[in-house]
């Protein structure tokens, strides 16, 4: 029973349909979860964390407060106006279409490795369409850089993303050493997305001057500066080894309490629906588990991951690749991440999956939500289809896919 609701539930996370179900991602999750309660798979005591075994909790609670407490800080910093403070910095100073490509590729990377993707990508989007709009670009190569500069800066730390949260709270490793293994991959596959689409969009992108000047954003400087410090104050002691879910939480406790506004706006801004999406998944994934179903997956792809310590990081790479984007990456990595403790270099393993399923956001229009979101944000006004999203997601997916492994598995090999 638990296996044939796994299934049902994927094929809605797919993006499939079934007839006369009008069901999305988070819709099939939750009916999932629900099942999986109504037939007896998974108690209600497991659903609400009410066992005293840990192991008997079918719901990442951590995941979920530090996905909300980074949320409601993004939500501060669009409130102070410092998504578009950075969008009017980067056309000030682009002064070409070329320049701006890099700019807008390498501002949404960073900001990623720090805030949740999805998030940032949200807050972006709208304004370089704008921008781009204004100065009489083609908007196509700019929104691509979002989505895709999003998604590989993301992979630098736990907080870029949620399928990061996810390995942060299963594989104990610290955020510092994480990012210290993952910041040159992300770094690498930043500046591959970058050159990949200024080659790619040579022709339509020229070194020819402009001059856009656009008016400054109200800023609110209090708010602005407050959150800025209470960030820091938060990845301060995410670096310390403090929980990081309840570090991010109060940060955004203290910035709600402090900030002299109505808190509604800011809770507005929070994705309940992904919240609800991530809690049903895990219902889902914990029923699985738990009557053995996920060894059982496991053993069917483990030929691809025999042999020496590289042949199996490979194989796991390349299914890492595969799954995500036929499955979306969040739900592969909640299954996946079990298997992670029978590899033989368990530390490799964690980084090789959270390379994997980032990087394979970039191969595909609905590889990731970051892509979705920007590309909803241009509904009428950008005709990006499935296959011409490919043409460009695959080399830039495949390139940045393989340097980035190369790099890790010689970080790992050095030190």
């Amino acid at each position: 029973m638990a296996l044939a609701i796994f299934l049902f539930t994927y094929v809605f996370i797919a993006g499939a349909r079934l007839p006369y179900l009008k069901l999305d991602r988070p819709g099939g999750a939750l009916l999932g979860a629900v099942l999986m309660v109504v037939l007896g798979v998974v108690t209600p005591a497991e659903v609400f964390n009410h066992s005293e075994n840990p192991a008997r909790h079918a719901i990442d609670a951590d995941t979920i407060v530090l996905l909300l407490g980074m949320m409601l800080l993004a939500a501060y910093l669009s409130q102070a106006a410092f998504f578009r403070t950075a969008g009017a910095w980067a056309v000030r100073h682009a002064h070409t279409p070329r320049r701006l490509l890099l700019a807008v590729t390498f501002i949404s990377a960073v900001l990623s490795a720090f805030l949740v993707n999805d998030t940032v990508c949200l807050m972006l989007a709208p304004l370089v369409l704008a921008t781009v709009e204004d100065a009489r670009l083609p908007p196509a190569p700019y929104l691509l850089a979002v989505c895709m500069g999003s998604n590989s800066g993301s992979v630098a730390t736990f907080t870029g993303n949620p399928q990061n949260m996810l390995i942060q709270g299963a594989s104990g490793l610290s955020y510092a050493s994480f990012a210290a293994y993952m910041a040159l991959p992300a770094l690498l596959s930043t500046a591959i997305v970058a050159g990949s689409l200024l080659f790619i969009f040579r022709k339509e992108l020229s070194s020819a001057r402009f001059d856009p000047h656009p008016p400054p954003p109200p800023i609110d400087r209090g708010l602005l500066a407050m959150t800025l410090v209470v960030m820091a104050g938060v990845v301060a002691a995410f670096f310390a080894g403090l929980p990081m879910s309840w570090s991010a939480l109060a940060g955004a406790a203290l910035v709600m309490a402090l900030s002299r506004r109505e808190p509604r706006e800011a809770l507005e801004r929070v994705d309940w629906v992904l919240l609800l999406f991530f809690s049903s998944l895990f219902v889902v994934v914990y029923g699985v588990n738990k009557h053995g179903w996920a060894e059982d997956i496991r053993q069917v792809f483990a030929p691809l991951m025999v042999g020496s310590r590289l042949q199996e990081s490979l194989g796991f790479a390349g299914l890492t690749l595969v799954a995500s984007n036929l499955f979306s990456n969040v739900p592969f990595v909640m299954l996946a991440r079990s298997w992670v403790p029978s590899l033989q270099d368990v530390e490799l393993g964690w980084h090789v999956l959270a390379l994997g399923s980032t990087l394979a956001g970039n191969l595909t229009l609905v590889g990731s939500v970051a892509n979705l979101i920007v590309f909803e944000a241009a509904r009428g006004k950008v005709d990006m289809t499935f296959m011409r999203y490919l043409r460009v997601g695959l080399p830039v997916t495949l390139i940045s896919f393989v340097a980035g492994l190369a790099v890790l598995y010689a970080e790992h090999a050095l030190f």
